[in-house]
């Protein structure tokens, strides 16, 4: 499951036409055969369609650094340098497959409308329920394997999760240490998500929904409204007063 760390390659886009740059696929190998593969040439669309579907199924089996253009194209019935001509890199390519299977606007509302007593446990389902459906569990599945090796797939995970879901949802709760608990609150659900979908450890891969909100919701409860001790900014000081 784990690959050598590496660094997404730079590449500039494609532009109709040309000739894809020697090195923008995934090697010198690759160029050849770019020239010597016939690929299917359906509608645009159908193409782009199936060039993503064909990435996020290789993103998810392999992570970022271990997907390639050449396998990405070869599973949606492509030339290599036609994926090149639609996404330009990998990287881009990654992005624009990979989108978040969680919408951070409904985590919100449904956590608001629990109240905050019951905001834990409507954080811990939403996202269960957003990562239970097929489609949503094949993106979160490449975006975590792919974040274990890859610095920019890594910064995606911790923007999402930290700024986008987290942070309205602490800054909504108006309490002290926002960041912190945001923080923790992702630790502990990237941790569920790690276990449950992508190595598949079993209890808590075959555990239903309602007994993983029963055992997570009240950490996750604390981690969001209750006192966080020394792990909070100025908590040691406050610890030693007492």
């Amino acid at each position: 499951m784990s690959a050598a760390p590496g660094r997404v390659p730079d590449g500039p886009r494609g532009r109709t036409g040309a000739e894809p740059r020697r090195g923008a696929l995934d090697g010198p190998s690759d160029v050849a055969s770019a020239g010597q593969h016939t690929g299917r040439r359906p509608g645009e669309g159908d193409t782009r369609g199936a060039i993503l579907e064909a990435a996020c199924d290789e993103f998810a089996a392999h992570g970022f650094d271990r997907a390639t253009i050449r396998g990405i194209a070869a599973a949606a019935g492509v030339d290599p340098a036609l994926v090149l001509h639609y996404f330009g890199c990998k990287a881009q390519l990654f992005g624009d497959a990979i989108s978040f299977p969680v919408e951070p606007a409904a985590v919100v509302r449904r956590s608001a409308a629990a109240g905050i007593d019951g905001i834990g446990a409507a954080v811990v389902r939403s996202f269960l329920e957003g990562w239970e459906e097929g489609q949503n569990r094949r993106r979160l599945v490449a975006l975590l394997r792919s974040a274990m090796t890859n610095d920019v797939a890594l910064a995606r995970v911790r923007d999402y999760l930290g700024r986008r879901i987290f942070g309205p949802v602490t800054r909504e709760l108006a309490l002290p240490d926002g960041e912190l608990r945001a923080t923790l609150v992702g630790s502990q659900l990237i941790g569920l998500a790690m276990l449950r979908y992508v190595t598949g450890s079993e209890p808590l891969a075959s555990a239903s929904q309602d007994d993983l909100v029963e055992a997570i919701g009240p950490g996750v409860q604390r981690y969001l409204t209750g006192d966080l001790g020394a792990a909070a900014p100025g908590g040691e000081e406050r610890a030693g007063r007492s």
